[in-house]
């Protein structure tokens, strides 16, 4: 039996067996691999590290979407950094206020593997005529890019490592920040809290310059082992992440969603920290 063995962390991993390949291959950017696995359903890693499965993917992608798409309430335009699997652009598409999505993409074989080997992540999103493909550096496109601002930035990054490195920069954020309408909302994953602490300190600081409200909520996806995962998030308006129950609840209904994972209420849990990352945190103040 052939077994695909996660290298992420130093010392520890979670192994799969590859009950199918399904795709290998050195693309432009990074090594890639899809396969089937009797447990997660189709596997894609890349650069040895599970990206995304079928089993558990709405979960993370329901939390990356509709926190701050709820949160804001009326966002009509939305910037996508990454994503090529297409989970987040399906999940932004649900909401009937989105008018146009722009999403920027490493690399275009992602997309059209994803497209191939997992459908059901995007459910046809890349035809839809609200959206916009940018094949192009992320960094360089929050950079340079000359176009209206957005009111929600989701940043669906791989790891601090290889091409997603950059996406974790202080430049990424003054890119995003300057983007951003002034009640926007940037979001980011940020990794496993218990086993990648040092990345939620560097993010915290690197990002709290450009943001008045920076912080993080959590969310656990079984396939990224360890504990809960931090998402980042960064606005200038810090009721944004504070609003009470009943706000988001109404909102919820407004927008018809019929979540698996998401609720209001885990919505308004995710805020809440464990004391390891609020002491995290508490570090990440004080200057290195």
């Amino acid at each position: 039996m052939n077994l695909f063995t996660e290298t992420l962390s130093d010392g520890y991993g979670q192994t799969l067996s590859i009950d199918e390949l399904l795709f290998e291959q050195h693309t432009e950017h990074q090594h890639l691999i899809i396969f089937q696995n009797r447990f997660f359903g189709r596997v894609m890693a890349l650069d040895g590290i599970v990206q995304t499965t079928e089993r558990d993917e709405f979960i993370y992608h329901e939390m990356m979407v509709h926190v701050p798409m709820l949160a804001h309430g009326k966002a009509r335009r939305v910037l996508i950094i990454g994503g090529g699997d297409g989970g987040i652009l399906r999940e932004v598409l649900k909401h009937s206020s989105v008018e146009q999505v722009v999403q920027v993409e490493i690399d275009q074989a992602v997309i059209d593997l994803c497209k191939t080997y997992l459908p059901n992540h995007s459910a046809g999103a890349f035809d839809d005529p609200r959206v916009k493909i940018h094949i192009a550096d992320g960094v360089a496109f929050v950079r340079e890019a000359q176009v209206e601002t957005f009111d929600v930035i989701i940043s669906d990054c791989t790891d601090p490592v290889g091409p997603g490195e950059v996406l974790f920069s202080s430049e990424f954020y003054q890119g995003c920040q300057r983007l951003l309408n002034s009640n926007g909302i940037f979001v980011a994953q940020n990794g496993v809290v218990f086993m990648q602490p040092d990345e939620l300190i560097t993010t915290q600081r690197r990002l709290s310059p450009y943001f008045h409200d920076t912080r993080f909520y959590t969310v656990a996806v079984p396939t990224y082992v360890g504990g809960v995962m931090a998402l980042a998030w960064g606005c200038q308006d810090p009721q944004a992440a504070e609003l009470d129950i009943n706000t988001l609840e109404r909102r919820y209904l407004a927008a018809g969603l019929n979540c698996r994972y998401y609720t209001p209420a885990v919505h308004a849990a995710s805020f809440h920290l464990p004391a390891y990352i609020q002491q995290l945190l508490t570090k990440a103040s004080v200057s290195p």
